[in-house]
């Protein structure tokens, strides 16, 4: 009966909204002091997990689908419009688990094991150290390595390092038998995932110690620099950044953060595809609580480190539902419909808020699992709507941002979550401003006023992402039901104001010269 109610009220809620004028205002702040958008936070993450790496990157040079030394051309093609600043690997919950000399060497001797993690599969190591590497190489991104604490040795992960990054030396040695004859470039270096739960269930305080001893033998060779990253927070656990930040602070440069939309940890996480508007609209509540939870580690981080000298890494976010019905258990495969859309877009919008600190996020993941940019099937692959997200909004990787004040209606979802009709972040470079903006209406167009503070708007191109239902998705039989358009129609200027008119449901990208 109380399931009743609620849905009749929310009804209610919304019959009234569908009546209300949307209306929206937004000043922009172009400010030399801003800072600027750090293209990381533009960063993927691909685990074995799935058909993410098996199928999804890799299918190996003698696949009879075409490939490029046995990665998927059409993937590479696709990720390589969306400018990937950097790709995390091998994990997540595997990355624990995983021993990297069994990815080395001839893949005909290397030993087989058991994806304890998802699913049970077995593993047979084809895809290991040097393919990873070399698929950095050709996405022109930044490796980011989660190295094993749960199950590994210090010596294990100093070791790892030392056969990437060193020019000599006896793991130099064996990288060059194994054909690799220069070293690789290794930036950013995990020690340990999710070390409360599946990376080893620490407590904070030991795990704090633990990380300054396994960060301790991972050396700068070469002059290879490591931004050594710690175990962080999942959500809400503020007390562990709190333990981290006051134990390991000075060997660290960055701590991650995991937030995911999702329903919850026990039974259902509800359908990717099949959901109502009162589902939606408490989907995208749920999203932007990610700004109040980053918000209170921040001020934690700031606690002990007022100069901001280490960053946060939302290096693991995006919607989580249940698996696809007919899909292998533990595999993760997910639809992906305009509400992910959303979900990506008010995501981003928030991280651009939090640039002086949050330094990287990424997104889970990159192919076949969760909120993934790509979909594959044998050799057929559809671009998600959550790609045409990442799409919009390559120009803002690495711009100033535009700080900005902005006015709107909300709707209240489920469980009081407010959610904003209108979301919108902006940035600068190259002489070009970029405008993002998000309708989160699913009935209603909203007309939107920019004060543009002097920015100039003589020429104006853009984009839109939206579809005809919220539920709609690609898929191999429909790849291009939700894509990119063209959005010419829309705007005007007029006396140094933008007023735009977006779709309901639609995201907008402007580009302003």
């Amino acid at each position: 009966m109380k399931k009743t109610l609620s849905i009749l009220a929310f009804s209610a809620l919304c019959a009234f909204q569908g009546n209300a004028a949307n209306e929206a205002t937004i000043t922009l702040l172009p400010s030399k002091e801003s800072p600027v958008i750090a293209k990381e936070i533009y960063g993927q993450f691909a685990e074995h997990l799935g058909t993410c790496i098996y199928g999804g990157l890799w299918v190996g040079e003698k696949s009879s689908i075409p490939n490029t030394n046995g990665y998927r051309t059409d993937v590479l093609n696709a990720l390589k419009e969306l400018h990937i600043p950097v790709l995390r690997w091998p994990g997540g919950c595997f990355a624990d688990e995983y021993h990297w000399m069994d990815g080395i060497g001839p893949k005909e001797n290397r030993p087989r094991m058991v994806n304890n993690n998802w699913g049970g599969t077995v593993e047979d190591n084809s895809f290991g150290t040097h393919d990873f590497f070399d698929l950095c190489e050709i996405l022109g991104c930044e490796p980011y390595l989660s190295g094993n604490v749960g199950s590994g040795s210090v010596e294990e992960l100093a070791k790892w390092v030392e056969y990437i990054t060193a020019e000599d030396g006896p793991m130099a040695t064996l990288r060059k038998k194994n054909g690799r004859e220069k070293p690789w470039h290794l930036k950013y270096l995990g020690v340990g995932n999710e070390s409360w739960g599946c990376g080893g269930n620490f407590t904070p305080e030991y795990y704090a110690d633990v990380y300054r001893r396994y960060q301790t033998y991972c050396r700068n060779y070469n002059g290879n620099r490591l931004y050594k990253i710690a175990s962080g927070a999942s959500d809400y656990d503020y007390n562990w950044t709190d333990v981290m930040m006051k134990n390991a602070r000075n060997h660290m440069d960055g701590i991650s953060l995991h937030y995911y939309t999702v329903l919850g940890w026990s039974g259902s996480k509800g359908s990717a595809t099949q959901f109502n508007d009162e589902d939606y609209y408490w989907t995208l509540g749920k999203c932007l609580e990610v700004g109040d939870v980053v918000k209170r580690h921040c001020e934690i981080m700031d606690k002990y480190d007022p100069q901001k000298r280490i960053g946060l890494l939302v290096d693991e976010w995006g919607t989580w539902f249940d698996e696809e019905p007919g899909t292998v258990p533990g595999h993760l495969y997910q639809q992906n419909t305009l509400r992910d859309a959303m979900v990506a877009a008010l995501s981003l919008n928030t991280f651009h808020t939090f640039t002086d600190r949050v330094k990287m996020t990424n997104i889970a993941q990159i192919a076949n699992v969760l909120q993934s940019m790509v979909l594959t099937k044998e050799d057929q692959m559809v671009l998600t709507p959550t790609y045409y997200v990442f799409k919009m909004y390559v120009p803002h990787q690495d711009a100033q941002l535009i700080p900005l004040n902005i006015s709107t209606r909300e709707i209240t979802a489920r469980d009081g979550r407010k959610v904003p009709v209108v979301s919108a972040t902006a940035s600068a470079k190259d002489g070009k401003t970029t405008l993002s903006l998000v309708n989160t209406d699913l009935n209603n167009e909203s007309k939107v006023t920019v004060d543009l503070s002097g920015i100039s708007a003589k020429k104006i191109s853009g984009e839109i992402l939206t579809a005809a239902s919220m539920n709609d998705y690609n898929d191999f039989g429909q790849p291009e039901k939700v894509t990119l358009k063209g959005f010419s129609k829309g705007y005007q200027v007029k006396d140094g104001k933008l007023t735009v008119t977006l779709p309901a449901k639609s995201i907008v990208t402007l580009s302003l010269q």
